[in-house]
């Protein structure tokens, strides 16, 4: 069996990556966590990764709180770029296959229309500068490595760095009979982990290269995406769309976010479920609704 490694395994990602590839009974599945490796320091990335042997390295080690890496950019960059390098450069000594996971935010938010692959990236908050410098080290150590931008993810873990996600806080108003109040005015692609796992899987299998998004299909706002959730779990509890200008964050969020893969189905044929099917699934998963 191939050994493929999660580093950052105990996140919202990596942990169902760690899952689906298991799953798939097709590889040796290491997963590493903050506990057993330091992106930050080569020397712990050389000394966890290089004895390993793995075909295949992913990456979904990260510093994703967004308005903290305003006030922390040193070690946002540290992490989220300097760590991807570590990694990539350990990759490459190995002989693996470099997979590094990237995000939305390196795009501006100024398109009209969801974001490609080939579309010029300008990210307007440390986190996404972070993340693309990342991408630009990853290309440079592991040319032939894949990247693979994910959007506004909920999974059954929540985001280790978040301490949770937008989902499981809008729940839990919500069965206590909180008024809501959510944006309407940020389109994005919410993301079911476990389906962009399935996606990287399958990527991986068919040793794909460069970058790729992988989101659920669709688009839509916050306030939408948390109404649905809301109606399915059947809270009756009032909720107020607003505009973004109510809620001052440190990082400025992009009015768009949203993610299309112009190549996912045309060059893998991997077809992304739709997020309303996504969300249910989630909801099943959880124990919000019956299987």
């Amino acid at each position: 069996m191939d050994c493929v490694v999660v580093v950052g395994s105990s996140g919202q990602l990596g942990h169902d990556l760690v899952e689906v590839l298991r799953a798939t009974d097709r590889y040796e599945v290491v997963a590493l966590d903050h506990r057993r490796i330091e992106c930050t320091d080569l020397n712990s990335v050389r000394a966890a990764l290089l004895p390993l042997r793995a075909r295949v390295i992913i990456n979904c080690a990260a510093f994703v709180r967004v308005d903290d890496c305003e006030a922390q950019a040193r070690e946002a960059f540290a992490v989220n770029a300097l760590g991807a390098l570590h990694v990539a450069r350990a990759a490459a000594e190995n002989g693996a296959k470099c997979v590094y996971i990237s995000t939305d935010y390196v795009f501006d938010g100024s398109k009209d229309s969801p974001y490609i692959e080939s579309d010029v990236t300008a990210p307007i908050n440390v986190y996404g500068a972070s993340k693309l410098a990342g991408e630009h080290l990853v290309r440079q150590a592991a040319p032939h490595g894949l990247i693979v931008r994910v959007a506004s993810l909920f999974g059954k873990t929540g985001a280790r760095g978040k301490g949770g996600n937008f989902l499981e806080t809008i729940l839990v108003k919500a069965r206590e009979g909180e008024p809501l109040k959510v944006v309407n005015d940020i389109v994005v692609s919410p993301t079911y982990a476990r389906d962009a796992s399935r996606a990287i899987a399958q990527l991986i299998a068919a040793d794909a290269q460069g970058i790729v998004h992988a989101a659920n299909s669709g688009t839509c706002t916050w306030y939408e995406f948390a109404e649905i959730a809301v109606k399915l779990c059947q809270f009756s509890v009032p909720i107020q769309a607003v505009s973004s200008l109510q809620f001052a964050t440190p990082a400025r969020r992009a009015k768009n976010s949203a993610l299309v893969s112009a190549r996912l189905l045309s060059e893998f044929r991997i077809a992304m479920p739709h997020w309303r099917d996504a969300l249910r699934a989630y909801l099943i998963e959880k124990g919000h609704l019956p299987k």
